[in-house]
């Protein structure tokens, strides 16, 4: 029996945004259901944070994920555990967002509580987020159960949550030494230690996932084996700038359409070399170039504190701030037209 893994979807994520729900739905039409058809799975497990946030969820945005990706699940059995994004408290899984928004779809199973099942010749634990409410009750299973393979969305101490940045706390891996496999959710870095696995997210959503290898997984319960199953697909690239060694008006920027960009600055001798290139990386469909500027080692560079914005980045982020009765995503159209013109005129 073969089954499918799959976490951290949050499928609303980046607040609904247009932009990254046709990255995620490339994966889903091009990666995930071929996959699913072509190796003859019927069974999903889902371990967590289906959706992003906890809160609220806007209908187009939730009508979206239900046809195209809910509808699409329907032929399958699919076991989903609760993570921490899909409860309305933190202390308690009792309201939770699968629930409410899935209780049509019988072919779907919630596993708010501990749940021990059986798939081909594997036994198998099913752990829901653990929080104050539940965590005696988490506790006695993870003692007391005989199953073979804990699936779950646990915070584990010294793992990867992205590269370079450890979590410290929660769970010691010799908690699980009971378990032969012990796969989980909530960090969107895939790791490995000893027993314990955490599988990754399928797709890229901040910039800390750049180039950072993402999919999901099939388990044979036969052979015992896991495969991973990439995903090629990415949403940001970084551009290095260096207008001494190279010639950008014959740069070929068709491969950042549809992606979020970072121009970063080496050298800037041609400042109308420069804007033109930004005016072009705009007009194939980058969804957004940021620029970064700096004079030491862009090996070196934190992505997140040193960045200097162009200035279409501080336009936007000026028509997003100030009180305006009028439709600003209209107005930030208006602004980049007369920015790229004032640039050919420059």
């Amino acid at each position: 029996m073969k089954i499918a893994l799959i976490t951290d979807q949050h499928l609303d994520g980046r607040k609904g945004s247009v932009a990254f729900w046709n990255y995620f739905q490339k994966f889903y039409d091009e990666i995930f259901f071929p996959t699913l058809k072509k190796e003859g799975i019927t069974t999903v497990i889902d371990l967590g944070d289906t959706f992003d946030n906890r809160k609220s969820m806007d209908f187009n945005t939730f009508n979206r994920i239900k046809e195209n990706y809910f509808e699409r699940l329907k032929e399958y059995e699919v076991h989903m555990i609760l993570g921490n994004h899909c409860t309305y408290y933190k202390n308690t899984n009792r309201i939770n967002s699968p629930e409410l928004l899935l209780e049509n779809y019988k072919n779907i199973s919630i596993y708010v509580n501990p749940k021990e099942l059986t798939f081909g010749s594997k036994s198998f634990l099913m752990m829901p987020w653990i929080n104050s409410g539940n965590r005696e009750e988490a506790l006695k299973f993870i003692k007391e159960t005989n199953s073979d393979i804990m699936c779950g969305h646990l915070e584990c101490d010294g793992f990867e949550v992205t590269p370079g940045m450890h979590f410290e706390g929660g769970f010691k891996v010799s908690d699980f030494k009971n378990f032969k496999r012990v796969w989980s959710g909530h960090f969107h870095h895939k790791s490995k230690r000893g027993n314990v696995q955490y599988l990754g997210n399928p797709y890229q959503m901040f910039w800390n996932d750049y180039k950072d290898t993402r999919g999901f997984h099939i388990y044979d319960t036969e052979s015992d084996r896991l495969r991973f199953v990439e995903n090629p697909f990415e949403i940001f690239e970084k551009l290095y700038y260096n207008d001494i060694e190279s010639d950008y008006n014959k740069y070929d920027v068709s491969d950042y359409r549809n992606k979020f960009v970072k121009l970063i600055v080496e050298e800037k001798r041609d400042y109308q070399m420069f804007e033109t290139l930004v005016d072009r990386l705009y007009n194939v469909g980058a969804h957004d170039v940021k620029i970064v500027e700096t004079l030491v080692d862009a090996d070196d560079i934190d992505d997140v504190n040193l960045e200097t914005k162009d200035t279409m980045t501080l336009l936007n982020e000026y028509i997003d701030e100030v009180e305006i009765a009028v439709d600003k995503a209209s107005l930030k159209n208006v602004m980049r037209s007369l920015y790229i013109e004032s640039c050919q005129v420059a």
